[in-house]
C-alpha cells in the first residue's frame, strides 16, 4: 500500500514507517503478514489505515458496513492505496454487501459487541457473559469462517499462552483457505505462524525479518533465560 498524499508531524509516533511507506510503498503478497514492533512504531496505525483503504471501519467491524461512529476514515487511511494480493483484492472488491472481511481490533471489540451481538451476520452469544479470551474466539469463529480480508490489531491481548497457540493454528488454516490476513502483534507466539511474512517496524522504518531475527523474539529468549538481567534496569532497589 502507498499513500497518495499524507501530511503529519515529523515527531508523531510511527513516522519513520509512514515516511518509508510514502517513498517505497508496501505490498502484502502472502496470505499472512505480521507487523511487529514497539509501542508507537506505527503497527496499529498501518492496520487501521489498511482497514480504511479497503472500506472496513477502522474502529473494527465487518466489511460492507458503513461507518457508524467515526463518520470518516483516518487521515492516513484516506490517502492509502491498498496493494494486496490478487485474492485480497477480490475479497474486498465489488458491491458493498458482497465484500468479505472483518477488522478484529482488540481495543474496541467489546464496545462493538455491545452494538452487534445477536444481529444477523454477527454472533449470537453475549460477549459480556464470557471471559475476554472466550469472547475473542466467539468472534473469530463467527466472523472468520470463510475466505476474506482480515486485518487484526493485537488479537493476543486477551489470550493465554495455550490460546495463542490455538490462534496460530486458526490463522494458519484461515490463510490456507484463500484468505488474506494482516496482523499487528506484540506476540512472538502469534508471529511464529508458519509461512507468514513478517515486517518489523521501528526507528529504521519498515524491514522484512525472519522470525528468529525479531527483536521481540531475542528479548523474550533473553528474559526467560535470565529475568534479572532485565529487571535490574526497571525495578528500583529497596
Amino acid at each position: 500500500m502507498s499513500p497518495q498524499q499524507h501530511h503529519g508531524s515529523a515527531d508523531a509516533p510511527g513516522m519513520a514507517a509512514v515516511r518509508q511507506l510514502a517513498g517505497e510503498g508496501l505490498a502484502f503478497t502472502r496470505p499472512i503478514t505480521f507487523l511487529v514492533g514497539e509501542n508507537g512504531s506505527g503497527k496499529s496505525t498501518l492496520v487501521e489505515a489498511l482497514a480504511d483503504a479497503v472500506k472496513i471501519n477502522s474502529e473494527g467491524g465487518k466489511a460492507g458496513t458503513r461507518y457508524a461512529s467515526t463518520g470518516e476514515p483516518t487521515a492516513l487511511g484516506a490517502a492509502l492505496i491498498a496493494d494486496l494480493s490478487a485474492a485480497g483484492h477480490r475479497l474486498v472488491g465489488g458491491p458493498r454487501r458482497a465484500r468479505t472481511g472483518f477488522f478484529m481490533r482488540a481495543e474496541t471489540l467489546f464496545n462493538l459487541a455491545r452494538n452487534v451481538s445477536g444481529l444477523p451476520g454477527f454472533w449470537d452469544a453475549d460477549l459480556a457473559g464470557q471471559s475476554h479470551g472466550e469472547g475473542f474466539f466467539t468472534v473469530f469463529e463467527a466472523m472468520f469462517r470463510q475466505p476474506g480480508l482480515y486485518p487484526l490489531d493485537e488479537p493476543e491481548a486477551a489470550l493465554s499462552f495455550v490460546s495463542c497457540l490455538r490462534l496460530v493454528d486458526f490463522l494458519h488454516q484461515l490463510g490456507g483457505s484463500g484468505s488474506q490476513i494482516i496482523c499487528a502483534t506484540h506476540s512472538p507466539l502469534i508471529a511464529s505462524t508458519p509461512g507468514a511474512d513478517i515486517i518489523e517496524l521501528g526507528d529504521h522504518g519498515l524491514r522484512h525479518s525472519a522470525w528468529q531475527d525479531l527483536d521481540i523474539v531475542d528479548h523474550w529468549r533473553r528474559y526467560l533465560n535470565n529475568p534479572q538481567s532485565y529487571l535490574r534496569h526497571f525495578i528500583t532497589a529497596q
